[in-house]
């Protein structure tokens, strides 16, 4: 078994691409169609299970347990404990450090967003202004 100081290295270094999966998936533009298609199946399936299913591909925390166990599968990563245990107490420290990582590239998202949204009516503002002033020119 790695030590403890590897396992928690592991356990960082993993949940970045579990993040960048998750939040790509349920979020950005590339996704848009796949995402739109199983919200409307999330809401209006006949099927609780079918509604279930959908949703997990619009919420990034649920979509990052399965992303979790495919990265468990294909790395084999433990935390703490050799056997089965784990891999249960890897897989839901993985996800709770991605949401973690998830969260913070959130806020950091909005906060860019508002500054462009501000740097924009800015622009605007001054274009205006230049145009007044052009006009009593």
């Amino acid at each position: 078994m790695n030590s403890l100081t590897e396992q928690v290295a592991w356990l960082f270094i993993l949940a970045v691409p579990i993040s960048c999966i998750a939040w790509t998936v349920t979020h950005e533009e590339i996704f848009r169609e796949p995402r739109e298609f199983c919200i409307r199946k999330s809401k209006f399936s006949k099927s609780l299970l079918a509604r279930k299913f959908f949703y997990l591909f619009t919420c990034e925390y649920c979509f990052s347990h399965y992303v979790v166990i495919a990265f468990l599968i294909l790395t084999e990563y433990k935390l703490l404990l050799p056997d089965w245990r784990g891999i249960l107490i890897g897989g839901f420290a993985l996800v709770w450090v991605a949401n973690v990582y998830m969260s913070l590239f959130g806020f950091i998202r909005v906060g860019m967003k508002e500054t462009k949204m501000e740097a924009d009516i800015d622009e605007i503002k001054l274009k205006s202004i230049k145009e007044k002033m052009e006009r009593k020119i």
